[in-house]
C-alpha cells in the first residue's frame, strides 16, 4: 500500500486495517530515516525496519548492522538527540 509517498508492508490483513484507519499514528519520525542519524548530525541515513523504537506513540526507526545499532546510541542519549533530530528534520523540510 503505498501512503504519502511511501510503500508500507504489512504482516497480516488486521494490520493494514490498523493502518488505514489512523495512518498517522503509524508513520515513522524524519521521514523514516534513521532516528539517531537526524539527530547526531542532521543525516538521511537508511534503516533496518527491524531496528525501531515507538515513543510516546511514534514510531522511530534506525540503522542496524553487524557492527553498529544505533538504536542503542539512541536510547542512551535520547532526549537530547530527538530535541536536535526535530530542530535538524524542520531544515529538511524547508529545503
Amino acid at each position: 500500500m503505498e501512503y504519502q509517498d511511501a510503500i508500507y508492508l504489512f504482516k497480516n490483513q488486521t494490520n493494514k486495517a490498523l493502518f488505514e484507519a489512523n495512518p498517522n499514528s503509524y508513520v515513522p519520525q524524519y521521514g523514516g530515516w534513521c532516528a539517531y542519524a537526524m539527530g547526531y548530525n542532521g543525516d538521511k541515513v537508511e534503516i533496518n525496519p527491524e531496528s525501531y523504537s515507538i515513543e510516546d506513540k511514534k514510531l522511530y526507526l534506525f540503522y542496524k548492522s553487524t557492527f553498529t545499532d544505533t538504536k542503542k546510541k539512541w536510547m542512551k542519549k535520547n532526549t537530547p538527540l530527538k530535541t536536535m533530530a526535530n530542530q535538524n528534520w524542520k531544515v529538511w523540510l524547508n529545503n
